[in-house]
């Protein structure tokens, strides 16, 4: 039996897909094992906003962030959004603990409402029901009330909203150092240890 963690890892189709693959690589270098799920929207995303040109068929895309992130074999599997046989379907195998990042306002949505009319959906409808941990990486700005009422119905059901928000109290010295300030806050709510910023005080 692997005893290794479960993580499922999502990427919905809102800005911010950097935050995303950061956090991909440290849970590959904390020795996780990964459930990916990435929506078509987010897929388009991440080939737009870095130099990852993503294949659509999950099979070429788990071979190729296997590959880019120098995961061990079978570390990385990548699920599509209508694979109702992945283990992410179901209570009785899916891992307990799950991060949107980034998550759209239409993703956090769905989530809310128990839609669970793709995959990714599903996966966050199962931990949320199994009462496991969730973290939502929300982009989006301005907020409209929709937005906030969907936030604070999830809050209470315990999911961790965690808006993108960088702190600059470090004086970042370039991008990646303003990713890693969120990915290193998201790390500390699913309890994985890190080096990749200073702690106040």
């Amino acid at each position: 039996m692997n005893s290794k963690r479960e993580i499922t890892l999502a990427f919905s189709g809102a800005s911010g897909a950097p935050y995303g693959l950061r956090l991909l690589e440290q849970l590959v270098q904390a020795d996780m094992n990964l459930s990916i799920v990435i929506s078509p929207a987010g897929l388009m995303v991440i080939n737009d906003e870095t130099d990852f040109v993503l294949p659509g068929n999950p099979q070429k895309i788990q071979a190729f962030l296997t590959e880019r992130f120098n995961a061990k074999p079978n570390q990385i599997k990548v699920y599509g959004k209508d694979d109702w046989y992945s283990p992410l379907a179901s209570g009785s195998n899916a891992p307990n603990t799950m991060v949107v990042c980034p998550c759209s306002a239409g993703c956090l949505s769905a989530i809310a409402l128990g839609a669970s009319n793709n995959l990714l959906e599903r996966a966050a409808d199962v931990v949320l029901k199994e009462q496991g941990k969730l973290v939502l990486v929300v982009r989006e700005m301005p907020l409209s009330a929709i937005h906030l009422e969907h936030m604070l119905n999830l809050a209470r059901l315990g999911v961790s909203i965690m808006p993108a928000n960088p702190g600059f109290y470090f004086k970042p010295q370039t991008i990646e150092d303003i990713v890693d300030f969120v990915v290193a806050r998201i790390l500390d709510q699913i309890q994985i240890p890190h080096q990749l910023s200073k702690r106040w005080g």
